[in-house]
């Protein structure tokens, strides 16, 4: 009886323990069946990843292609589970109150992304994908295995510099259509959000995992943009926060912002300057806002424009060229420090004048503005407003001479 009621003890316990165990996964929770069916979608995507990789180093273009169809077919699975897993998991204890600040912020992000679906369809793809990829990818940090974490990095990077190069790439067609300027302000702000996440968050890594000096040229820049990212910013520090994306963006999205598109970008960052110039009634953020001006005319022409090939019209081209054979004639005078910067000033502020000038009604307090700093600079002269007129005024009465 002894030895029934020990093994009757313990098949109990041992039941116990599996009913438990089983309990815990099929209640939906980070831990339960969902975390267990991605763990196995991830490792078989991760697996197929590797055959994709191994492929493309092949001739065989049929047995390529047979094997990126396989593998895409699965990374799509993987993404569905991760897309169940937010459903079944976060959403049930978002609502029973029982979620963590993190899985809160997780489920706000997933709605703000799924609301554009109807309007904004290819949008809503590519952020769609790069949600669920960012969610597993922090999961994937939280396991401490170092191994399964820089196997994912690898397949991460690949798939999410695809998904932020296809964004960019939409929102730069979009540029293209016909589109009120305050929707194209919608877009170019777009722009800048999702080139500040890149940098922010995926080319630290591409930095950490990359083997060689690919990235070595844009790491004077990336460390500029890191001045940016403590603490809050003024309008100015903002406008020059961009300049620096802009700048990053040649090196890093090349064909997915063409040249035509970092103009314009370029061209509405010179229109946010002059608007904050003439609407600062503060002397020294004036000068500050007009020191960036300098800046950002110089980074446009020398950094941009420089590099045009295709120009629409002649006569713009003749007239960059003109402005780049006095840019380079200031070479001449680069020793005298201070002479060279006035020169330059003046040049660029010249410049601008020309391009402003087609629009005066617009940038007429803008027009002042450089006038009166090429006064300053002794390049213009001022012409005191006198008028004078011969006669005997009594009152409001004139009496003209004969």
């Amino acid at each position: 009886m002894e030895e029934r009621s020990l093994r009757v003890y313990a098949d109990k316990t041992f039941f116990t323990k599996l009913t438990n165990t089983l309990t815990k996964m099929l209640v939906p929770t980070k831990i339960g069946i969902n975390g267990v069916i991605i763990s196995m979608k991830r490792n078989n995507v991760l697996k197929n990843y590797e055959a994709f990789k191994q492929a493309n180093n092949e001739n065989d273009e049929s047995k390529k292609e047979t094997i990126e169809k396989k593998y895409e077919e699965i990374y799509s699975l993987y993404l569905e589970a991760i897309d169940k897993h937010v459903m079944d998991s976060i959403y049930k204890k978002v609502k029973n109150d029982t979620a963590s600040d993190f899985e809160k912020d997780a489920l706000s992000k997933y709605y703000n992304v799924i609301k554009i679906k109807d309007t904004e369809y290819l949008e809503y793809k590519y952020k769609k994908q790069k949600y669920l990829l960012e969610l597993d990818y922090q999961a994937v940090q939280n396991t401490n295995k170092e191994k399964l974490i820089q196997k994912y990095k690898e397949f991460y990077i690949t798939k999410i510099d695809a998904l932020y190069k296809g964004l960019l790439k939409h929102f730069s067609i979009k540029l293209a259509d016909n589109l009120s300027s305050q929707s194209k302000d919608i877009i170019y702000e777009k722009i800048f959000v999702v080139l500040e996440e890149y940098i922010t968050t995926i080319l630290p890594i591409k930095l950490e995992v990359s083997e060689n000096n690919t990235y070595k040229e844009i790491i004077e820049e990336y460390n500029k943009f890191e001045n940016y990212t403590v603490g809050k910013l003024d309008q100015n520090e903002l406008i020059e926060k961009r300049m620096v994306l802009i700048a990053l963006s040649r090196k890093l999205f090349t064909h997915s912002i063409p040249l035509i598109v970092a103009e314009q970008c370029y061209i509405k960052l010179l229109k946010d300057v002059r608007s904050l110039i003439v609407d600062t009634k503060v002397a020294k953020k004036r000068e500050r806002a007009y020191a960036l001006l300098i800046k950002l005319i110089e980074e446009y022409n020398v950094k941009l424009l420089s590099t045009k090939v295709y120009w629409d019209k002649p006569e713009k081209r003749e007239e960059y060229k003109e402005f780049w054979n006095k840019y380079k004639k200031l070479e001449n005078i680069k020793q005298n420090e201070e002479e060279y910067k006035k020169q330059k000033e003046i040049l660029f502020i010249k410049s601008d004048l020309k391009q402003i000038y087609k629009n005066e009604n617009k940038y007429y307090r803008s027009i002042q503005f450089y006038k009166n700093k090429l006064v300053s600079l002794g390049e213009m002269k001022q012409i005191k407003n006198k008028y004078i007129s011969e006669g005997i005024y009594t009152g409001r009465k004139v009496l003209c001479k004969n």
